[in-house]
């Protein structure tokens, strides 16, 4: 302790608790103080009996790096994360979000040339010496008046919704019954090695044998997904250097082949996005040219344009302190990409999950349009959008409504009609029901919402989107067009209610 004394630098001999405080000095406030400190004292602990690895980590940090140390590692485990208050994280990334870069992303690490157990080298071992790693990206979040500071315990700072992207396998149980409306959609292994560039083969849900149960006369995608993966495997690797791309990527699944919906020009832009806090709109819509068939929305600060929206930079005089601290695990959001005619993709690029109303993936999961929420995990790559689904619901909704209205009319001049000649109106549908559909319900169908890191429903506190802290809504420009016709070969009156 005499040498701590004259030199206010512990070394590996002193007591843990008064390394543990040393260290927590220098620690750049990104994190609460719970746990940092527990992050902390674990790393000491597993030091504790290699002194020299200890003494090079108090070094490094102590001296912010000015004098060289060596590796410090701990065992890396089978999955290559570590547990601390409940939390998992890569271990490298923790310590260097603690003493360098409290903002830092989990794949903005490059480690040094001379480290030689850093995290990619997969060795037994894992460097965290957070000198030993430099950060490599461009662009970077801005925190300054955002940071993680606060008076409230960390288990508020860090709730399931965070963490359990991490720790949580993701139940597919839903199909049991329709008690849980969360539907979860975790990341298959073919679609979160691939390059963002290549297009999934599978496909994104397995389909309930009840999924037509909602939308007659839609036919359902092949059942053999086998004979369809082989097909496309097949199509891909031989024609690779051949392939003709449209503009807005290549065509996929079922839409191969088919001709156009409408032969009317596709729009300049193929879709707009608003982005809202709770239930307030925050900056300018954005609007994607269909030259950029890929557009990135996510949390940094650089100015926003083309194929990127970026949602750090949007100012709110009303945010609130729990809007900004969602706002920082927004990260590298999520990649919309159209294919084909029109199409959508979600690829999600953040560590948290995005919660997105689609009504194609409804289909997909058997259920009624608007009925679930669906939770897109890390990594996942999935069809939430098709233009020929919509299309056809357009169609039949606009038929419906027609028959209805002119039903309620004959009804209203005193001509009621029987239960058969109401025109192709389902039995479960009532008149007044089928009649109250109007343009907005139709627009409906051409929108896609999707809230980062929270989600709504059932499962959550909040029951609606409009009760989530960041959330975006997507306009698809293409659908809206082929409603535009649609209502001007079968026009639906306003919604009027029987008396």
């Amino acid at each position: 302790m005499d040498n701590m004394s004259i030199t206010n630098t512990p070394t590996s001999n002193d007591a843990c608790l008064s390394i543990v405080h040393s260290l927590m000095c220098h620690r750049q406030g990104g994190e609460s103080e719970t746990f940092a400190k527990r992050a902390i004292e674990s790393l000491v602990k597993k030091l504790k009996e290699k002194k020299d690895e200890l003494d090079s980590l108090i070094t490094a940090i102590t001296t912010n790096g000015a004098h060289p140390s060596k590796c410090v590692t701990i065992q890396r485990t089978l999955d290559g994360r570590l547990q601390v208050a409940g939390r998992k994280g890569f271990p490298h990334v923790i310590y260097a979000r603690l003493w360098r870069w409290p903002d830092l992303h989990k794949n903005e690490l490059k480690h040094v040339k001379y480290c030689q157990y850093a995290f990619d080298l997969k060795c037994d071992s894992v460097c965290v010496n957070p000198y030993h790693y430099e950060r490599v990206v461009s662009p970077g979040i801005d925190l300054s008046g955002l940071t993680l500071q606060s008076s409230a315990p960390s288990s508020m700072l860090v709730k399931d919704e965070y963490v359990h992207d991490y720790e949580a396998q993701p139940s597919l149980s839903s199909a049991e019954g329709h008690s849980v409306q969360t539907i979860q959609h975790p990341p298959s292994n073919r679609a979160s090695t691939e390059p963002y560039s290549t297009p999934a083969m599978l496909a994104p849900t397995e389909a309930s044998t009840t999924s037509t149960t909602n939308f007659p006369n839609i036919p359902v995608a092949s059942t053999s997904k086998m004979i369809e993966k082989i097909f496309y495997l097949f199509f891909f690797s031989s024609c690779k250097t051949n392939c003709i791309f449209s503009l807005q990527g290549p065509v996929h699944n079922e839409l191969a082949f088919q001709p156009p919906i409408s032969n009317h020009p596709a729009p300049e832009y193929w879709c707009s996005i608003a982005y809202f806090e709770m239930d307030v709109q925050v900056g300018e819509t954005f609007k994607v040219p269909s030259s950029c068939p890929i557009v990135t929305v996510d949390g940094y600060v650089d100015p926003s344009g083309g194929d990127r929206f970026c949602l750090g930079q949007l100012s709110n005089v009303h945010r609130t302190e729990a809007i900004e601290r969602a706002r920082l695990h927004i990260g590298k959001g999520v990649q919309l990409e159209c294919k084909g005619e029109g199409d959508v993709w979600v690829r999600c690029l953040s560590d948290h999950a995005v919660f997105v109303q689609s009504y194609y993936l409804d289909r997909e999961a058997g259920r009624a349009p608007g009925d679930a929420v669906h939770k897109i995990y890390p990594s996942a790559y999935i069809k939430v959008f098709d233009l020929r689904q919509c299309h056809r619901q357009m169609q039949q909704q606009a038929a419906t409504a027609q028959a209805a209205a002119a039903a309620q009319a004959a009804a209203v001049a005193g001509n009621i009609p029987g239960p058969g000649s109401v025109g192709g109106i389902a039995p479960a549908i009532s008149l007044s029901a089928a009649a109250g559909i109007g343009v907005d319900d139709l627009r409906r169908l051409c929108i896609l919402r999707m809230s980062f890191v929270k989600g709504w429903g059932p499962d959550y506190p909040r029951q609606s989107i409009k009760e989530t802290p960041c959330w975006i809504e997507i306009h698809l420009h293409r659908a809206l067009q082929l409603l535009d016709e649609v209502l001007h070969t079968m026009p639906i009156a306003d919604p009027q209610p029987l008396d």
